[in-house]
């Protein structure tokens, strides 16, 4: 039965709201499916405004993956802010696909992209709004099957209550099998309703139904098992891995924003995981083995990806781009392949011992050189060792005067507070850092115009990583810390006024930690924060700490426990934790081992270029790191030339 688009309803509410463009739909290379023809329907949800969730990596291949099945649809939707909520409230609009403007509440599927938990509240309004009843337990066959994925749903237990499924890891195979199951259901019938098709997901190893499995606490209040309540239901659940991913080029035609966004450029994954060991990271840990994109395959999607989109910058993402085996040849044949047509390329922030000028100068040969990025993490040399970020000073000193003896003006440094054992030395010891480079830049280039930005952000302790069971800092501590560096970076004003410095307070960072290692009890405090107005807790001036914290107290308080004790309490070695259920392919001994390693300041050596360290992935996952180099060039070698860069006819795929 065809559903009918609720646009009507919704546009004469735009003119009376802020960026109404976010709402219309039609981007380029935005599809819109004929309703009737699908067998299985999906919206796919990231859980923010239309600016951050647009440019998602994750749900726009997966928007183009699931579209080219021919019988099925998949529309997108975002936050909607609070502008637009209250009169879709008054004018009973509903959740709504910028697609096609059709309700959320009719797809066969809800597909939720949690890169961070502080979207968890986003979410809630989703549902509400769409009339899908907030507890997985009170849906029906006529709702949706919520899922959620994304590195946030690597613990999905505080809102286990909410989600009918997650999905750990990669998405691309993943959304294939799920379809086909879905599609394979309806096609007989039905049978069992909506719990025999989730147990059929649930069959699959590699999809996690909260529901299908019963928390039981110890009278401390942790946790003393997870258990299975039902056959056919296994007792731990895998992660997705793709591990080729030349089979995978998408996005093959990136949706252009109508709106600002958050990025204006087109994206290419060169390779996924990392095995540098920060311990820290948890997407470094979480997206291992590391799996190279070929030279050949990136080339293709950047030529594929302009020729669609008409961007004038490319991404070249990864955890840590400058590591791929084949970076140099990679920007130096895309930089000569582009010469002349104002194509510039980019990468993340890189890591110092990965950065030459050679590098960064075929980066900037095309486009504008904006400013170089690094992240240094860990402000003393003892700091960097205790979180196996092995960048010394003289490193950093050296580069960025080579950078700014070759024309760069200003360098960005990234770092965390809160870290554990850290101490105010460690923190005060970044002012020092930083002048020094500013130091080095006057000398490097004779001139005293150059520039060096700190930003440095709360560190949140996260699951399935050597620090998921170290305590989390309390906020007034990080922000006492943040006080004094302030004061020392502005005790020389020769030096200082040269010095940027941004910083977030540490209060979100500990709601952070707060749902990043909550287990399901933590869903009560999400629903009240929820239900008295939270929204976009990622933005600041939306968050509420007085929020949350007077909400975790009405809730946690007669459960026998508190804010803190999620938050600021070390774990114990044997404690069972709230995601040992889900299996992320490392070994937990060997995480442990590793927190012991980091409390008495030892490194661990990069295991793509060493013996392994039996961190428990690759055997897990049945496979081996792959790694270049391969040897081969970036074809064809003769440049595009001036003007546009798709106009060779060579180049056409």
């Amino acid at each position: 039965m065809s559903v009918e688009s609720v646009f009507p309803r919704l546009e004469p509410l735009l003119p009376r709201i802020s960026k109404p463009v976010q709402y219309v739909g039609g981007e380029l290379n935005a599809t819109v499916k004929d309703w009737d023809a699908a067998s299985v329907r999906w919206a796919l949800m990231y859980p923010d405004a239309y600016e951050v969730g647009l440019p998602n990596q994750g749900v726009m291949i997966l928007y183009e993956i699931l579209n080219e099945l021919p019988d099925v649809l998949a529309e997108r939707t975002y936050a909607v802010w609070p502008d637009l909520e209250k009169l879709m409230r008054e004018h009973d609009v509903p959740q709504f696909t910028v697609d096609g403007h059709r309700p959320v509440k009719a797809f066969d599927l809800m597909g939720i992209s949690f890169a961070t938990e502080l979207g968890y509240t986003n979410m809630l309004t989703a549902l509400d709004l769409a009339g899908i009843p907030l507890h997985a337990k009170d849906r029906t066959e006529d709702d949706p099957i919520v899922v959620a994925g994304g590195h946030a749903a690597f613990n999905p237990e505080p809102i286990a209550e909410f989600v009918d499924a997650a999905v750990l890891g990669d998405g691309e195979e993943a959304v294939l099998e799920i379809t086909e199951i879905v599609r394979t259901w309806k096609a007989e019938g039905s049978p069992g309703g909506r719990d025999e098709v989730l147990t059929r997901l649930a069959e699959t190893g590699g999809v996690y139904i909260p529901r299908f499995y019963d928390v039981e606490y110890l009278p401390d209040g942790r946790i003393q098992r997870v258990v299975p309540n039902r056959d056919r239901v296994p007792f731990r659940v895998f992660k997705r891995t793709t591990m080729d991913l030349d089979a995978w080029p998408y996005p093959k035609q990136p949706l252009v924003p109508l709106a600002e966004s958050v990025h204006e450029r087109m994206s290419v994954e060169i390779f996924r995981g990392c095995t540098r060991g920060c311990r820290f990271c948890q997407a470094g840990m979480i997206t291992r083995p590391v799996r190279e994109r070929s030279i050949e395959g990136i080339g293709a999607m950047v030529q594929k990806g302009l020729a669609a989109t008409g961007f004038e910058e490319v991404g070249l993402l990864s955890l840590s781009s400058a590591d791929h085996s084949e970076i140099a040849e990679i920007t130096k044949g895309l930089a000569d392949r582009y010469e002349g047509t104002n194509t510039g390329l980019s990468l993340p922030s890189t890591r110092v011992d990965a950065f030459n000028i050679d590098l960064a100068n075929e980066l900037s040969r095309n486009g504008r050189r904006s400013g170089l990025t690094f992240a240094p993490e860990g402000g003393s040399e003892r700091m960097r060792r205790v979180i196996n970020k092995m960048v010394s000073e003289e490193d950093l000193i050296r580069t960025v005067s080579a950078a700014f003896s070759n024309g760069w003006r200003q360098v960005k440094l990234y770092f965390m507070c809160g870290l554990p054992t850290e101490e105010d030395e460690d923190v005060l010891q970044i002012a020092e850092m930083a002048k020094n480079v500013i130091r080095a830049g006057r000398q490097a280039s004779g001139r005293n115009d150059v520039r060096c930005t700190i930003s440095i952000g709360g560190f949140v302790p996260k699951p399935h990583t050597p620090f998921q069971w170290a305590p989390q800092c309390d906020p007034d501590v990080v922000d006492d810390r943040l006080k004094k560096l302030r004061d020392a970076v502005n005790s020389d004003r020769s030096l200082g006024r040269n010095i940027g410095m941004r910083y977030h307070d540490g209060k979100p960072s500990l709601i952070e930690g707060l749902l990043s290692r909550g287990d399901r009890r933590i869903g009560k405090v999400i629903e009240a924060v929820w239900r008295d107005g939270g929204r976009f807790d990622g933005w600041s001036e939306h968050f509420s700490y007085d929020r949350w914290t007077a909400k975790a107290s009405e809730q946690l308080e007669p459960l026998g426990v508190d804010l803190a004790w999620f938050t600021t309490r070390e774990r114990e070695e044997l404690e069972v934790l709230p995601w040992d259920h889900l299996d992320s392919g490392l070994d937990k001994e060997w995480l442990w081992a590793d927190w012991q390693d980091a409390l008495d300041e030892r490194e661990q050596d990069d295991c793509r270029w060493t013996p392994c360290f039996d961190c428990g992935v690759c055997p897990a996952m049945g496979t081996d790191i792959e790694v270049g180099p391969t040897g081969r060039k970036l074809l064809p070698i003769s440049p595009v030339g001036v003007g546009s860069p798709v106009k060779n006819p060579s180049l056409t795929p």
